[in-house]
């Protein structure tokens, strides 16, 4: 008896044990969004990149993360250190996940946060040429190159620079 009473008990304690889930961790994530629990949205995803690296997921889970850093929404971390660990968090999912969909996007946002909210345009031209390297024919090489012929000029520069190239 003792014997069946310990095989009905082993399964239970199997899935009462068993490990969250790369999506049931994203989901959590989401809800704690939806709450404004920032830095638990934060502690879930990263436990979610710690846990399943390979996961399909894990680029997603980044991407989120930085986009909470860059909207400035950690509290904590504010202006050019939220767009600096958003920045860094944008090169993460490139360097990690080079083949993901995301990988492009956030290369492109790393190298649009360098240029346009920290000015710092040697690092932007760095991930900016990176880009279009790595993704020549992406539907955003075009905007990076536009960025790169304008990066650093002053408005009317720029509308000067458009003008003479019309004539």
């Amino acid at each position: 008896m003792k014997k069946y009473l310990f095989l009905v008990i082993l399964p239970l304690l199997i899935i009462s044990c068993s490990k969250t889930s790369d999506q049931e961790y994203f989901d959590q994530a989401n809800n704690f969004l939806k709450e404004k629990k920032y830095k638990d949205v934060i502690k879930t995803l990263e436990t979610l990149i710690n846990e399943y690296p390979d996961s399909k997921l894990a680029p997603k889970a980044l991407v989120q993360t930085a986009v909470l850093y860059e909207s400035k929404l950690i509290e904590g971390v504010a202006g050019l250190n939220s767009y600096t660990k958003a920045a860094e968090t944008y090169f993460q999912v490139y360097e990690k996940y080079p083949e993901s969909e995301e990988a492009p996007i956030a290369l492109f946002q790393c190298g649009f946060l360098y240029d346009n909210e920290m000015k710092n345009y040697d690092e932007a031209t760095k991930k900016y040429n990176l880009f279009l390297e790595k993704y020549p024919d992406h539907k955003y090489a075009k905007i990076v190159q536009q960025s790169l012929d304008i990066m650093g000029l002053d408005p009317n520069d720029i509308i000067n620079k458009k003008e003479s190239a019309k004539n």
